[in-house]
């Protein structure tokens, strides 16, 4: 059935399950100190198995791999409309007098608005504080020439910027797409999965609502029917309604709406920490309505793939490649100290660490919004523009890669909830992704979160926290001592400040991308676009930057010409 729709591949492996519980030797500790943009913290640890037994009971295990089609989004409304934003760069007039535009921050924000500047012939210069791209998406290689990441990627059909970001740089393939699913552990029948399918044959909203009704493990009949009924306003008063419950956080909607506290502790909290890593108390419900809104109204848009390797190689990289092929420049380690002013308070350069000065017509901050707080100068901070930033904090998050002895079984070719009150999604690489792959071994990563009373804990406590949690969802092949499945190595990369927090009355703090100051720009999933903070809002937000510096394109030639005529009297 499966191989209808996508290519198969079954790998037979041998596991072994009767390995001794030895001790294992300590071999190795890495870190990587606080990062510039992402305020990343990494570890590992690794552990030696020459001592493990010799297999002294092995059975055959089938693991079914499946790579779906790539779902046609290509004349759906959104994607269309991704497009036409696109187009208004690759068809500009060529300039004759290219903008030379500093960019702060090599995240999605920052390499997309570099992107961009470059299809409209400008020259971006990209600076990246740390030795890595890909800002929230950075990955990192072991010694062994595994990669571990900052988080576990997931890229939706609900986003067209990303997909036609993919279509524009030829790398469409490098997306592993999977069944149309959504799939819960189910806590109180350890081992066991909840799934919501959607149908292919069903349009959108009848697919979701398919899937929605054909489950009945997770909701009662009644309490579906309160779910419904709950969000008819939100049907029938659209994007209006939606932006009005940025006041609510989604439990006080949920109950406001008469919906029994179960569909938020059964659905809700595992939805709320895939989403911003924080629980419905805390959580905006406008975040929770835009997503729901994306998933019901386009029939592709819960779908998801992952990208069959590192980010930074397999993404950031052709990008990269892209606007240094269009005359402009990326450099690492280049992380900027001071935003240093003119007499008007208009930037005047950009004070590196290393001691460089960077001047250009225009200036763009798309590192993330607790790092340009640091940086906005003393003269700016009263105003309203960059004082309502204050409300906006990064929230912390924990990405946890272990490597076991053994192919687990109970495991999916795809993103799994855990519904586990600290762990938030898994997957199985050694499955889900080709860079991974292993017929003999599993990795699961896994979000850790919410994070904030862990973030300072040491990465043996996460560690500890994590298997206990994996014992507990599936006893048959993990435990918490490792007498059963045994870690061979891990690694814990920390982040204190990773997307904002998307809490109630956030929706007015976050800002344009363009200032109140003449030749100022920020990118970010933080600043101003719908799709909140997301690797989508990421990268629409950094089209919605140079689109604003294009716009001002004329105002930013005559900044240049008095800078220079200023220049020239001194």
């Amino acid at each position: 059935m499966m191989s209808q729709f996508g290519h198969v591949s079954s790998i037979i492996t041998q596991i072994n399950n009767n390995f001794n519980n030895n001790n294992f030797n300590l071999l190795k500790f890495q870190s990587s100190p606080l990062s510039f943009s992402a305020a990343t913290l990494s570890t590992s640890l690794k552990f030696n198995t020459s001592s493990l037994s010799k297999f002294t009971r092995t059975r055959l295990l089938k693991v079914s791999c499946v790579d779906y089609p790539r779902p046609d989004i290509d004349n759906t409304l959104p994607f269309l409309e991704a497009a036409y934003l696109s187009s208004f760069f690759s068809t500009a007039s060529r300039p004759s007098k290219p903008l030379n535009v500093v960019i702060a921050g090599a995240g999605l924000a920052g390499l997309s608005t570099a992107k961009y500047l470059a299809d409209a012939g400008h020259k971006p210069i990209l600076l990246e504080a740390r030795d890595v791209l890909g800002g929230k998406v950075a990955a990192w290689k072991d010694d062994d020439g595994d990669w571990y990441e900052t988080g576990l990627h997931i890229f939706f059909g609900a986003y067209p910027n990303v997909q036609n970001l993919f279509g524009e740089l030829g790398i469409d393939n490098r997306l592993q797409w999977k069944e149309h699913s959504m799939i819960f552990a189910m806590p109180n029948k350890p081992g066991e999965f909840s799934r919501f399918d959607f149908p292919e044959v069903l349009p959108a909203p009848l697919n979701g609502i398919w899937a929605i009704l054909r489950n009945n493990e997770m909701l009662t009949w009644p309490e579906k029917i309160k779910f419904a009924l709950g969000l008819l306003p939100a049907i029938i008063g659209g994007q209006a309604y939606v932006e009005a419950q940025d006041g609510l956080s989604v439990q006080d909607w949920m109950r406001k709406r008469g919906i029994p506290d179960r569909v938020t502790t059964e659905v809700f909290v595992a939805m709320s920490k895939s989403l911003n890593f924080i629980n419905p108390d805390e959580l905006s419900m406008q975040c929770v309505l835009i997503a729901l809104n994306r998933f019901l109204q386009e029939k592709h848009g819960s779908k998801m793939a992952f990208l069959d390797g590192s980010p930074p190689e397999r993404l950031c990289m052709p990008i990269v490649d892209h606007i240094q092929s269009l005359g402009g420049e990326v450099h690492l380690n280049s992380r900027v100290q001071k935003i240093s002013l003119n007499k008007d308070h208009t930037v005047k350069s950009l004070l590196l660490t290393n001691g460089k000065v960077i001047e250009a017509d225009a200036y763009v901050i798309a590192a993330p919004v607790d790092i340009l707080k640091l940086l906005v100068p003393e003269e700016w901070r009263e105003i309203p523009y960059f004082k309502k930033l204050d409300k906006l904090v990064g929230v912390p998050v924990i990405n946890v890669h272990i490597w076991f002895d053994r192919k687990l079984k109970n495991t999916y070719d795809h993103l799994l909830f855990s519904r586990s009150s600290l762990l938030s999604v898994y997957a199985d690489m050694s499955v889900t992704c080709k860079e991974y792959y292993d017929p003999n071994k599993s990795m699961l990563e896994l979000v850790f979160a919410p994070a904030e009373e862990w973030i300072s804990r040491s990465d043996s406590d996460i560690i500890d926290a994590t298997m206990n949690e994996l014992a507990r969802l599936f006893p048959d092949e993990i435990a918490a001592d490792q007498s059963k499945a045994k870690i061979l190595k891990y690694h814990v990369v920390k982040t204190p400040r990773s997307v904002y927090k998307t809490i109630p009355d956030c929706e007015p703090c976050r800002p344009l991308q363009k200032s109140p100051i003449e030749g100022f720009y920020l990118a970010g999933d933080y600043t101003k676009q719908r799709y909140l903070a997301s690797m989508e809002g990421a990268v629409l937000s950094g089209k919605l930057c140079a689109q604003a510096i294009l716009q001002d394109h004329e105002s930013l030639l005559s900044r240049r010409k008095h800078v220079l005529a200023e220049a020239s009297v001194v």
